[in-house]
């Protein structure tokens, strides 16, 4: 894959100490952390959701990749902080700000800091398969049209 342009949309994002551009935690993270980009804290009430602008545009440019906006999992299992879509995918060819739906499912209100990391980007790969229209399948699975709750525990 070629390199992902990313475009910083609000220069406290490189003036500010305590914002940063976005980097991997470690050497075997999977996505870099996407930081709230605001001016100051921000209560988001129980029950509530915010869009939160990471003051970063990112240019995939290649469509056999998709970015995807995924939650922090502590802060969704300590405060009940996830995202308000579940998952956001970001195709190739936005080249807007990345923006976070942050929606606070717990009962109890939780202040958003100005940097604070609230989710995390990755970049995947997409199958662009041709879709073929067809009066019947060419095989039949085991599994067959059998839906909710199939395979398992009602």
């Amino acid at each position: 894959m070629q390199a992902v342009q990313v475009k910083v949309l609000n220069p406290k994002l490189t003036q500010d100490e305590a914002f940063s551009l976005p980097t991997r935690a470690t050497d075997g993270s999977a996505g870099i952390d996407l930081r709230a980009c605001i001016d100051e804290p921000l209560t988001i009430a129980a029950g509530a959701t915010h869009l939160i602008g990471t003051g970063l545009a990112v240019y995939i440019q290649d469509p056999n990749y998709a970015g995807m906006i995924l939650p922090r999992s502590g802060l969704g299992h300590k405060h009940g902080i996830v995202l308000g879509n579940l998952v956001g995918l970001i195709d190739a060819d936005y080249q807007g700000e990345l923006m976070v739906s942050v929606w606070n499912r717990s009962n109890q209100d939780f202040v958003l800091q100005p940097a604070e990391r609230m989710a995390q980007y990755i970049v995947v790969p997409v199958a662009r398969p041709e879709f073929e229209v067809v009066n019947e399948f060419s095989d039949t699975s085991v599994r067959g049209a059998g839906g909710f709750g199939h395979s398992g525990r009602q």
